[in-house]
């Protein structure tokens, strides 16, 4: 995604939050389309993750000792793992799981950390929003 493309859709998100801050609308797999969250059940947060390249389930890409990937900033926060409609989690990475689809195991979308049992972050960036509702 060029910086282009990546600032419009960053500057407007109002039609993704409803009144009392949380997703108004399905968060979906951009590859599959599969539901990963029903609207309300998360909340948009800004936080500075690093989030390794988005690919088919496999080992992390390195290019001489570093990951390829992203640092995202804007973020559907949610506190409960069950609140995930299809949502997969990598082996452990340190101390860090990743999100990825669980139907076609695109990913990472997202990042959880083991130390904070109630925090699972999805990136905005990495996600399509659908006006579908439950």
């Amino acid at each position: 995604m060029d910086n282009d493309q990546q600032s419009k859709e960053s500057t407007d998100r109002s039609d993704l939050v409803s009144e009392d801050g949380k997703n108004s609308k399905s968060v979906v797999c951009q590859r599959c389309g599969s539901k990963v969250l029903c609207p309300g059940m998360a909340v948009l947060v800004e936080k500075e993750l690093f989030l390794p390249s988005m690919r088919k389930k496999s080992g992390p890409s390195t290019t001489e000792g570093s990951v390829d990937g992203d640092t995202l900033t804007t973020h559907w926060f949610v506190q409960d793992m069950f609140d995930f409609d299809n949502v997969g989690f990598t082996k452990d990475v340190g101390k860090i799981k990743y999100l990825i689809c669980a139907d076609c195991e695109i990913g990472p979308i997202g990042w959880h950390c083991l130390d904070d049992l109630t925090s699972y972050y999805v990136a905005v960036e990495r996600d399509f929003h659908s006006p579908l509702s439950h």
